[in-house]
């Protein structure tokens, strides 16, 4: 929870900052002098890229979240089974044991998106963040063909 709280407060800032870049970029477009629109539009191009990234980010947290609630509600969420230092951090050892049982998992069935959701988490679990977000999008791709072959099949 205090991950999602901290998202969006994180999230609601860059928005403030979106909006303050982008109006000073439509007065230095409007001054009209050619020094100043071309500041204006490369200032300009700051919050786009940036609303972008924000927009695709909140894509990928919400469809992930949809994953996690389906799994749960199959009873396929991965368990936590890793083993931990007396100061809480995952075992190394332990990571990549429950890795490489995921990998295989994976390999065994590569159209299944809830192999692929696995394989995030261990990667996750492993500190491997874009191999984690990687898997984790591929999880999604499939899970999104897998609903529109359904959909198709109820017509």
């Amino acid at each position: 929870m205090r991950s999602k709280i901290t998202y969006f407060v994180l999230a609601a800032v860059l928005v403030v900052y979106f909006v303050l870049a982008g109006s000073r970029a439509w007065i230095l477009v409007r001054d009209g002098r050619a020094v100043t629109v071309a500041l204006g539009i490369a200032v300009l191009v700051l919050p786009l890229i940036g609303i972008w990234f924000l927009w695709r980010t909140t894509q990928f947290a919400f469809n992930a979240q949809r994953l996690t609630r389906e799994l749960e509600a199959e009873g396929g969420l991965p368990v936590d089974e890793l083993k931990r230092t007396p100061g809480g951090r995952i075992d190394r050892d332990s990571a990549d044991e429950v890795f490489h049982r995921r990998k295989a998992e994976t390999e065994a069935a590569p159209r299944d998106w809830r192999t692929w959701f696995r394989l995030a988490v261990a990667y996750h679990d492993a500190r491997d963040t874009p191999r984690a977000r990687k898997a984790m999008q591929r999880a999604i791709e499939l899970h999104r063909a897998q609903a529109a072959s359904e959909a198709g099949e109820r017509r």
